[in-house]
């Protein structure tokens, strides 16, 4: 099998969702909070996160406003909006239903 630094498949959304919830950040920031938080498991491309940040937002799961970074960039930073909340709510309750049938299976298989 070969050796990845990626995001589950499926997962990256939420991921990012669950980021924002604790504040609003530049895209750079939201891939190294997750880098940090997995202890250097999960790596979010770059081509791969601003898809899904586009995505995002033109589902109205948040906002996005030009801002300057802590290198003095002018850079977009995202904030989770209320309906980002609730798809946040709703992808983690579906994680958690598809990962305990997962561990069922590996459990008794």
């Amino acid at each position: 099998m070969p050796e990845t630094n990626g995001v589950p498949p499926g997962t990256l959304v939420m991921l990012v969702l669950r980021v924002l919830q604790s504040g609003s950040l530049h895209g750079y920031a939201i891939a190294q909070r997750i880098h940090t938080i997995t202890n250097d498991v999960l790596q979010v491309e770059e081509g791969s996160l601003y898809p899904a940040l586009q995505r995002i937002l033109l589902k109205g799961w948040a906002k996005a406003e030009w801002g300057i970074s802590e290198t003095n960039r002018r850079v977009r930073f995202y904030r989770l909006t209320p309906a980002g909340k609730a798809q946040l709510a709703s992808e983690m309750d579906d994680y958690e239903r598809i990962n305990a049938a997962i561990r069922a299976v590996l459990r008794t298989a």
